[in-house]
């Protein structure tokens, strides 16, 4: 008759192996996560959106204030933030596309879908900045400002780190094995 092993004993064989096994969950090997909590945690749009806004809006809202640049403060809560709340929830919707991704999104590798998605939203943001700076005042009533010519660089990099952000953070969570 064999042994019966007591189940409350750990092989530490078993636990090597399967540390070293890339289909085993880490929490299942040595009782807690070993992966990032980026990865572990689900994608939820209103929460990307939230930390776009919120990450920009106190970072550039601080460095206004500590440098007594006004219009820093004020544009950080505005155009920075409000850019990048605006460009998470566009490209978080445009990838989730109810929560069926397209093929492509998920069979290239992250670094590529980043790339080709920061190029279209820092293009889109650019025009939309030169729109507001230059054509506006030239053709409507709204008078040129400097708060205007401030939309042609806080557009475009509000919108490539709010891109590469939810893009990378995303694909995280697509369960897919490309880098």
């Amino acid at each position: 008759m064999p042994a019966m092993k007591d189940p409350s004993v750990k092989d530490p064989a078993s636990k090597d192996r399967a540390r070293n096994d890339p289909g085993v969950n880490d929490t299942a090997v040595n009782g807690r996560g070993g992966r990032s909590r980026a990865a572990s945690r689900p994608f939820v749009l209103w929460r990307e959106v939230l930390t776009a806004y919120a990450a920009p809006a106190l970072m550039a809202g601080t460095a206004g204030v500590v440098t007594g640049q006004r219009e820093l403060a004020v544009a950080a809560c505005t155009s920075i933030a409000g850019t990048s709340a605006v460009v998470a929830f566009l490209v978080g919707a445009w990838l989730r596309r109810g929560g069926r991704p397209r093929r492509w999104t998920v069979a290239v590798p992250r670094v590529v879908l980043t790339v080709v998605l920061v190029v279209a939203t820092a293009g889109t943001a650019a025009l939309l900045g030169w729109f507001a700076a230059q054509w506006l005042p030239a053709h409507t009533a709204v008078p040129g400002s400097p708060w205007l010519d401030r939309l042609r660089i806080d557009l475009p990099v509000s919108a490539v780190l709010a891109t590469t952000i939810v893009s990378l953070r995303w694909r995280s969570t697509t369960g897919t094995s490309r880098p």
